[in-house]
C-alpha cells in the first residue's frame, strides 16, 4: 500500500482544479465566440491535455438549415446517367 505525503495530494489537487480551470477557460472562449451549443466528450483517444473540435451539421435540431431542406454544407449531386 502507497501512502501519498500531503504535498503529493496537494500538488494533485491542484493539477486537478488547474486541468478544470482549463477547461471552464476552454468553454468560456467558445460562448465568447458565439457557439451556442456544445457537447464535451471524455475519451481516452486522444492524448492528455489535447482537444479536438467536430463540427455538428445540426440535422437533428428543429428549424436548423438541414431540417428547413436548406442545408448550405452539402455538395449538389448531379444524377448524370
Amino acid at each position: 500500500m502507497v501512502v501519498q505525503n500531503s504535498k503529493e495530494i496537494h500538488m494533485k489537487k491542484a493539477s486537478e482544479e488547474h486541468e478544470i480551470m482549463d477547461m471552464i477557460s476552454m468553454i468560456d472562449g467558445m460562448m465568447e465566440n458565439g457557439v451556442s451549443r456544445l457537447k464535451v466528450k471524455v475519451t481516452e483517444e486522444l492524448d492528455a491535455g489535447e482537444r479536438r473540435r467536430q463540427y455538428h451539421h445540426g440535422r437533428c435540431d428543429i428549424g436548423s438549415p438541414w431540417a428547413c431542406g436548406t442545408p448550405f454544407d452539402v455538395l449538389d449531386i448531379d444524377e448524370k446517367d
